[in-house]
């Protein structure tokens, strides 16, 4: 796309919370710039748009009578639910939000692995009974701790790699998956390809999910997966709801074949109520809360503001989706 100057773009912003337009007007406050809450109201917008800012309210039909439309940047960093084709065929530029949550997501794990360590949900249950809970006799059913416990992390990615990070300053040790272990720099004692799995869910006291959605890691962990885990270990999915065979996770969960499970995301969401997920006294729920963060606005707009300088420098963009204008 050829440079353009910052003044003559419009921005839509669509978002049912967060308050991302009044961040951006003031760091663009020459250009245009405009939030609505959902795919209905943004509709009757797309004629004027230059650019659109949107993730989970994104719908196809947004794409009819937006002749202006060069560049989509995803509130988020998962963009399977663009039709990729079809911004490839209208050149109109993709690009994701990655990094954006790295630090809150990273943290999220992070928690969620020490909940289950704690056992701090059962402890969230007693205190609504209003139970003080005695002193227990047996050594395998009590809080454990997690120094040289063994995380492994499926995913070394930003959020992969700064988890890594922090189970280090717990005294972990911390083994890993990732396409390319040779390019690896970061915390992680030992890094294993893909391929090598199997390692990682044989030995890892807690299996931690921070690999993106593509087509190869969509029900990466299903049944044979999960025998491989140890009966103590824990499953923590950060990911995507799509990366775990959900009903096998279940039967999994509801055998007590492993330790339990602490999931930020799952397959439907909000999580239907007839699920077994909810009773479950194995798992821990977050409702997709673990990319919250009191600075994602600023962190996003960091990313927008800084394209929007490239676009007026016809320079590349950051963060652009692969094989997308």
């Amino acid at each position: 796309m050829p440079a353009v100057a910052a003044k003559d773009l419009t921005i839509g912003v669509c978002h049912p919370a967060y308050r991302i337009a009044p961040v951006l007007s003031a760091r663009l406050p020459e250009t245009t710039v405009f939030q609505e809450r959902s795919a209905d109201a943004i509709k009757s917008h797309m004629p004027q748009l230059d650019v659109l800012v949107v993730s989970g309210a994104w719908r196809d039909d947004l794409l009819a009578g937006a002749e202006k439309l060069r560049w989509i940047q995803a509130i988020g960093v998962g963009y399977n639910q663009f039709p990729l084709a079809d911004l490839r065929r209208r050149g109109i530029r993709l690009t994701n939000a990655v990094g954006v949550n790295a630090n809150a997501v990273s943290e999220h794990a992070m928690a969620l692995v020490l909940a289950l360590s704690r056992r701090l949900p059962e402890a969230r249950d007693n205190q609504h009974r209003k139970h003080w809970r005695p002193m227990i006799s047996d050594p395998q059913t009590r809080e454990d701790e997690v120094t040289d416990k063994t995380l492994g992390i499926i995913g070394l990615g930003a959020i992969g790699n700064r988890l890594a990070t922090l189970a280090k300053a717990f005294g972990m040790r911390v083994i890993g998956t990732k396409g390319n272990p040779a390019a690896y720099q970061g915390a992680a004692d030992l890094v294993l390809p893909s391929d090598r799995l199997g390692e990682l869910l044989d030995s890892a006291d807690y299996v931690v999910l921070c690999c993106p959605l593509n087509p190869d890691t969509t029900n990466l962990i299903g049944a044979a997966e999960l025998r491989r885990m140890k009966p103590s270990a824990y499953l923590v999915n950060v990911s995507r709801g799509q990366v775990v065979v959900e009903s096998e996770l279940i039967s999994t969960l509801q055998r007590g074949d492993i330790a339990g499970a602490a999931l930020d995301l799952t397959i439907d969401e909000p999580l239907r109520p007839e699920s077994p997920l909810w009773e479950l006294p194995n798992v821990l729920i977050t409702p997709h809360t673990g990319g919250e963060t009191s600075r994602y606005e600023q962190r996003l707009v960091d990313i927008i503001v800084e394209n929007v300088r490239r676009w007026e420098r016809d320079e590349p963009f950051i963060h652009q989706v692969a094989g997308v204008a």
